[in-house]
């Protein structure tokens, strides 16, 4: 398993003290220095969709295409973000400039569909762990 699915984080979520997220156990940096950690894995997929619905509500963010979201997400400082870019977007069905929305279900399931198989090699999870994260948003 890989570390985002071992710690029900499989959008790999760095842990900020600030953020308060339904379902996160307490940080321990002796199990996990640097990322949250889940009761399971619909709390984890729930922060994720709850992190990239902010991007687009929150004023001073604004990102509204693949390309605005991930370059925030997974900065070229520790990732081979145009290649993650280009791999959401395909997964989603829209060029990487196109203006996207968050609100919309369906393109909310493929963007963390596309961060989960980017961020873990594999994208494990069923509708119906999605269906039931998105029930507690």
């Amino acid at each position: 398993m890989t570390r985002g699915i071992d710690n029900h984080n499989p959008g790999n979520i760095d842990y900020n003290p600030v953020n308060k997220w339904l379902g996160q156990l307490p940080h321990d940096k002796n199990i996990e220095p640097r990322f949250c950690r889940f009761k399971s894995a619909e709390y984890g997929i729930r922060a994720l969709f709850k992190l990239l619905r902010n991007y687009q509500s929150n004023p001073k963010l604004q990102l509204h295409s693949v390309r605005q979201i991930i370059n925030r997400y997974a900065p070229p400082i520790e990732n081979n973000t145009e290649r993650y870019i280009q791999f959401v977007a395909e997964k989603i069905g829209v060029s990487v400039d196109a203006t996207i929305s968050t609100q919309d279900k369906n393109v909310l399931f493929a963007l963390a569909e596309g961060i989960i198989q980017m961020e873990n090699g594999k994208q494990p999870y069923s509708d119906d762990i999605f269906e039931r994260a998105f029930e507690m948003l």
